[in-house]
């Protein structure tokens, strides 16, 4: 890769611009595990460009699965498994990835690239490309997206106007978390200019679940704790949970947001063991903790918010560790 430059959002959204407009090979990536924004991102750019005639590849690390919730995405089938992801792109643009290991099984792809460009909103994230067009305001990755479209002067289409909206409701939460702000709301009219089911999405997007999904639900609800000491509601979900009722750990991203309802918690914290014997952390904040600062003592990143982590260590261990953070931050009962 070259060295870094275009540090300014927008002098970086000229240069991601101007590199785009050279090259004469494309490849897109998210993070693996991707979420709404992750997805809907990369495949946003990727049907303005293919409509445009670019040569562009898309693609997102193992395992190379995503869940029930996106299957009705446009391009979906078009992506390729990362085996067959270009070893060294001219030219390569990563997706609301806050560091290069996010990219699993692509981070050499993303090392060996001529040009490495990072389009994302967190704050956390390591600016780890040759062009890093962050912008931490930005209620979703896709928001930058939009504008990195504007500026190479390229028409929307449907399935791309689509995607923006799968990724602007994502991280939105429909709407309603601290993020959505007037340009939000703009945003979100110029893409349902295209017709979108808007309330077909919102109803897969939040409200549609396996009854598996619903009996895991319901056996983590059943063991969440309130820790009134330091205003946090906590549960855990373990391997052996997932594996009886059968559901897949893409099924149940939105776990957190069950468990973070608790009228009496600051702070929720959902607890998933994986099947490498990792930790993995989801930290949610009503707004007077950074659980950024906290998942960032894990390694891990996100917005002050809305975080994630994860930890070689067991569940109960990582919410030790979480009660002393929380502590040093003040979140106690004052």
């Amino acid at each position: 890769m070259s060295p870094a430059r275009a540090a300014g959002s927008d002098k970086a959204v000229v240069a991601a611009a101007a590199a785009l407009r050279d090259a004469s090979e494309i490849a897109l990536a998210c993070h693996v595990g991707p979420d709404g924004d992750a997805l809907g991102s990369t495949l946003g750019l990727f049907h303005v460009l293919r409509a445009a005639g670019r040569p562009v590849v898309a693609s997102f690390p193992d395992p190379f699965v995503v869940g029930p919730t996106f299957t009705g995405l446009p391009g979906l089938e078009d992506l390729v498994p990362p085996e067959k992801f270009p070893a060294a792109p001219e030219v390569m643009v990563t997706f609301d990835c806050g560091s290069l290991d996010r990219l699993g099984n692509l981070e050499p792809a993303a090392r060996a690239a001529s040009e490495l460009i990072v389009v994302d909103h967190h704050l956390s994230n390591d600016s780890y490309g040759t062009i890093n067009l962050i912008e931490s305001d930005a209620a979703a990755s896709a928001s930058v997206v939009l504008k990195l479209i504007d500026e190479l002067g390229l028409e929307l289409n449907r399935d791309a106007a689509f995607c923006l909206y799968v990724a602007l409701i994502s991280d939105t939460g429909r709407f309603q978390y601290e993020n959505t702000t007037p340009a939000v709301f703009e945003m979100a009219r110029r893409l349902t200019e295209f017709d979108l089911p808007v309330a077909d999405l919102s109803r897969q997007l939040f409200e549609v679940d396996s009854f598996a999904y619903l009996r895991l639900l319901g056996e983590v609800l059943n063991g969440v704790e309130l820790d009134s000491e330091f205003n946090l509601i906590w549960a855990v979900a373990t391997n052996e949970m997932y594996e009886r009722h059968g559901v897949k750990r893409e099924e149940a991203e939105g776990l957190i947001d069950i468990v973070r309802r608790a009228a009496e918690s600051e702070v929720a914290l959902l607890l998933r063991e994986e099947p490498d014997s990792t930790t993995r952390g989801s930290l949610r904040s009503l707004g007077g903790v950074d659980v950024l600062a906290i998942a960032q003592t894990f390694g891990g990143g996100g917005h002050r918010l809305a975080a994630g982590f994860s930890s070689d260590k067991p569940p109960l261990e990582v919410l030790a560790l979480v009660r002393s953070e929380l502590g040093a931050v003040g979140g106690q009962n004052g």
